[in-house]
């Protein structure tokens, strides 16, 4: 299964196949209305996940939201492991101009301060610097230093002997701090250089023991996210209300979506509409590549993946604006550069790069798409003097810098149509079956991102497929109570779905 977001074929092997049989038999039981009523009636997912319960709601406890809490960081360590292969601890740095910093600063220079004072001292004192090697000795070797009178210790001895099995025992990263420490004549700055060693030595051995872990959680992950999500739900059972909101838009959009389809004229008028429900999680899915990340609560099975699908919105984003710059130049100039990728491919850099951070909000996109316009026009017209060709006239510079400045506007039509040409991208990853090893067609007008469309998609249908294996019980039992209430109430939602 690919964990670190290199670009796979779609449809890879799952951490286990028993996890994706068992999500498909639970969404297979809803795959559409063909399945008799008796089969949403029945609860065969898990056992506190219901989203349309009438019991009245449980009071939750102080020590049951901890235990949810300790239960959600333990699930999101566990996911970050498994699927981050770049995952790791890392010391924090205060800021140096900060206050805990300055602080921390002054405190640790007073400590090592005395103690360089009291082994200068005549006759020099010892203690605190015995102290301090038992302390290395506790946290290096289990054997331990021997006792000395304060007039026999040999403290360079000792120094020399801490730093030697260090050497032994760190990771090879650490060989030049070793050297550094070797090479060090004051004692007091070997000691507080041995301490600073010793914790990023520390530091180390738990990441190297988490590396070594990971192969074992990623076997495990299906299961183990589950079942602490399903500790979850028990302790805290308002844990899927977000999921229910979320699934349940796409619900509503569908069935407004049949019921405009039936007052179509001509449209043969049916019984009451029918949802698959796998379409309608595949639409759920859809909609987090267009998620407001900073204003919408995500759902709450979806938390562990957040940061990721922020990523993989913000780089989609960034793709659709470079299609349609490619797609409004060669619409209008295509003829003339037609023939010549290079310019093309350097013209697509250009955009990439005025581009980066675009989602941040003191970004000017209308500002940056007129610079683009700019360069673009430059290029364009450096190339076409080159090969002894006519360059642009002022008025068609103008019209492509101004067609440029208007991707950003409500409704653009060259904005909507690559935008409904990627959903149609997306939409068909999620429709291929496990053993499909290879990308759907891509679109007309995508080729220009073809490369890191592809990407990026293998990165998003994992994430889902991942997803859809862990929480499957639990987003079969949601759309089982959404989609037999609706259909037993005989109700369509005909208001405009709400975005």
């Amino acid at each position: 299964m690919p964990f670190n977001g290199e670009k796979q074929c779609v449809g890879e092997d799952q951490p286990s196949d028993s996890d994706s049989s068992r999500f498909s038999e639970s969404m297979a039981s809803l795959s559409d209305y063909e399945c008799s009523r008796q089969s949403f009636t029945s609860d065969s997912s898990s056992k506190s996940s219901s989203p349309a319960s009438t019991s009245p709601p449980r009071v939750v406890t102080f020590d049951e939201v901890m235990a949810a809490t300790r239960n959600l960081s333990n699930l999101t360590l566990a996911h970050e492991i498994a699927v981050n292969e770049n995952f790791q601890l890392k010391q924090e740095a205060l800021p140096e101009n900060s206050l805990a910093g300055r602080v921390k600063h002054i405190v640790h220079q007073a400590f090592w301060d005395v103690l360089d004072s009291e082994l200068n001292a005549d006759p020099p004192e010892f203690e605190h610097a015995i102290k301090l090697f038992e302390e290395i000795r506790e946290r290096l070797t289990p054997g331990g230093l021997q006792q000395a009178e304060h007039s026999a210790v040999d403290i360079q001895g000792l120094a020399n002997y801490v730093i030697s099995t260090m050497g032994k025992l760190c990771a090879p990263v650490r060989d030049n701090d070793i050297r550094e420490l070797k090479a060090t004549g004051n004692i007091v700055e070997v000691l507080r250089q041995t301490f600073h060693v010793l914790d990023l030595m520390k530091m180390d051995m738990a990441n190297f023991t988490i590396m070594s872990l990971r192969p074992h959680l990623q076997r495990q992950l299906v299961e183990y996210e589950r079942t602490k999500f399903q500790e979850i739900l028990e302790e805290t059972p308002s844990a899927l209300d977000q999921t229910t909101e979320w699934i349940k838009e796409s619900v509503n959009e569908e069935l407004f979506s049949l019921s405009e389809s039936a007052l179509t004229p001509g449209a043969e008028n049916t019984s009451k509409p029918s949802l698959s429900p796998t379409l309608v999680l595949n639409n759920s899915y859809l909609k987090l590549l267009q998620w407001d990340y900073q204003k919408k609560e995500l759902p709450e099975t979806l938390t562990t993946d957040g940061a990721r699908l922020q990523e993989l919105t913000e780089k989609l984003n960034q793709l659709k604006i470079i299609a349609c710059l490619s797609l409004i130049t060669n619409n209008m100039v295509g003829a003339i550069t037609g023939g010549l990728p290079e310019l093309a491919n350097r013209l697509k850099r250009i955009s990439a790069v005025l581009l980066e951070g675009m989602n941040k909000e003191t970004f000017n996109l209308k500002e940056v798409l007129n610079s683009i316009g700019v360069q673009t026009c430059a290029e364009v017209n450096k190339t076409l003097m080159e090969r002894g060709l006519p360059t642009f006239s002022a008025e068609i510079q103008a019209n492509l810098i101004g067609q440029f400045s208007s991707i950003e506007e409500e409704d653009n039509p060259i904005w909507s149509l690559i935008d409904k040409r990627i959903k149609l991208y997306m939409k068909s990853l999620l429709c291929l079956p496990s053993p499909q090893k290879c990308m759907p067609p891509m679109p007309g007008g995508l080729a220009v991102i073809q490369q890191e469309l592809e990407s990026l998609g293998c990165q998003y249908a994992n994430i889902v497929n991942l997803n859809k294996q862990v929480y499957g019980p639990f987003y079969a039992n949601i759309l089982r109570k959404l989609l037999f209430n609706e259909e037993a109430m005989g109700k369509v939602d005909g208001s405009p779905p709400t975005n």
